[in-house]
């Protein structure tokens, strides 16, 4: 068959369909794009685009695109999200649980790794020079998130207004994130069901016309259609794999012991985290370190810059947090024993409702095309969002580049105001270096924090830091 080329007049050939795909045909496939998720989910997302749309032609961009408005629409990774999603639509659920668990394989390998040799030689001079070094790449890659995902969510004085109101809530008057989750998300339904038209989509998807065929175009169906009674199973089936481990801590330890607080803890985030990995960060950082003592402010950092700097959704620095939690009250357990089943518990707790969402919600994403209430709340949920990473920034940046804060009240508040004579000279030439390279030239993240990470060994050795 062929199409006429407008731009030369002629005939051309039209893209045949690719030819099905066995499930141990996909797997090499899903290794590679495992393999190449660095960068965040705006990275990751991009570089399944170019492999399942463009390359494979597995999946048409209308529907890549529906799909991951879906995925959004979910608390969780995204990407990770988006891989199972394709996976299941491919394979069922065996491609789900194929293309998601390879999403989360590497980065669960490489931070198990990472924190062994971060409680074993941390403080020795080229790791923690590294780490220090990293903190201020961090700070500059949390802008930078604050500056992507404003430009894109805040559309005119009611996205900033919720944008504000979220940074003042969570920063000021310390409101749980949840919280503001919820708020902005009831704030953005309520709006969109009305028709107002700060909550209507900003449609920032242009989507070409089709070029040749794919394997699973705008209309085909997908591999696996439910009824609501198979649905209702899968929802029991995936909420026992995920909470009756919870369950089991909880009855067998109780509620005070470090792996049923993790198991707790992490279930909860697993439902609020909404807006990806640097808005949970918030959360997790605030409860970590605040709430638990699980670890110090500048550890978040270090943990963060782990996930940056390895394959594997962002969101893998939980496993970090957990590990270290338990790692420190490792009750009978030798510590580095306790931190690894901490780690791993966290991981479980984290991304086994990831594939409950999915399975139970992609046979009914149909019955979302076009919901202008949802697309309301989604919305402002995203600008809310904005809030709080840029609240996220703020906390980075006074635990980065200051060694003492102090507590001011402000009437029945308190802020932790820096204190200025104790700013950290090396600490602030790396990030406003950091900085002019990621926003002035445009530097991709792994050099920014390669660069930074050579600087901080380098001052370390030289006994600067």
């Amino acid at each position: 068959m062929t199409t006429l080329d407008p731009a030369a007049g002629i005939a051309a050939p039209e893209r045949e369909a690719p030819r099905p795909v066995t499930l141990a045909e996909a797997l090499p496939v899903w290794l590679r794009v495992a393999a190449l998720s660095f960068g965040g989910p705006a990275g990751q997302i991009a570089v399944m685009h170019r492999v399942l749309v463009e390359e494979k032609r597995w999946i048409s961009e209308n529907r890549f695109l529906h799909a991951l408005n879906f995925c959004t629409l979910l608390p969780g990774p995204e990407a990770q999200q988006l891989a199972t999603y394709v996976g299941w639509l491919m394979h069922g659920a065996r491609g789900g649980l194929l293309a998601g668990g390879l999403f989360v394989l590497p980065g669960l390998l490489a931070i198990m790794g990472l924190s062994w040799i971060y409680v074993l030689y941390g403080e020795a001079g080229p790791v923690a020079g590294l780490f220090f070094g990293l903190k201020a790449a961090v700070l500059a890659i949390v802008l930078e998130a604050v500056q992507r995902i404003g430009r894109r969510a805040l559309r005119g004085r009611v996205m900033t207004g919720l944008a504000a109101a979220a940074f003042v809530g969570i920063f000021v008057l310390d409101v749980p994130f949840p919280l503001i989750v919820v708020a902005a998300g009831v704030v953005g339904f309520l709006g969109g069901r009305a028709g107002h038209p700060a909550f209507r989509p900003g449609g920032g998807h242009a989507v070409k016309p089709e070029e040749g065929a794919y394997l699973f175009g705008d209309d085909a169906l997908p591999r696996e259609r439910t009824t609501w009674g198979e649905t209702l199973t899968t929802l029991a089936a995936w909420a026992a794999i995920w909470l009756v481990p919870v369950a089991a801590l909880l009855l067998a330890l109780g509620p005070e012991d470090v792996f049923s607080r993790i198991a707790v803890f992490f279930s909860k985030m697993a439902l609020v985290t909404f807006g990806g990995a640097y808005a949970a960060l918030a959360y997790v950082a605030q409860a970590a370190v605040e709430q638990y003592g699980w670890m110090r402010p500048g550890e978040m950092l270090d943990g963060l810059g782990m996930a940056e700097t390895t394959p594997g959704p962002l969101i893998m620095v939980t496993q970090f947090v957990g590990f270290l939690a338990a790692y420190r009250s490792p009750g009978a357990l030798p510590p580095l024993v306790a931190g690894t089943l901490g780690g791993l518990l966290t991981t479980w707790v984290t991304f086994a409702p990831c594939f409950l969402w999915i399975f139970v919600g992609a046979p009914s994403i149909e019955r979302l095309r076009g919901h202008r209430a949802l697309a309301g709340a989604l919305s402002a949920i995203t600008a809310a969002v904005v809030g709080v990473i840029l609240n996220l920034a703020v906390w980075f940046a006074l635990h980065t580049l200051f060694r003492t804060l102090r507590p001011v009240a402000l009437g029945p508040l308190t802020l932790d105001v820096p204190v200025l004579s104790s700013v950290d000279p090396y600490a602030l030439v790396l990030a406003l270096a950091a900085i002019v390279a990621v926003f002035r030239f445009r530097a991709g993240m792994i050099p920014v924090l390669a660069a930074c990470a050579a600087a901080g060994m380098g001052l370390r050795l030289a006994g600067l830091i």
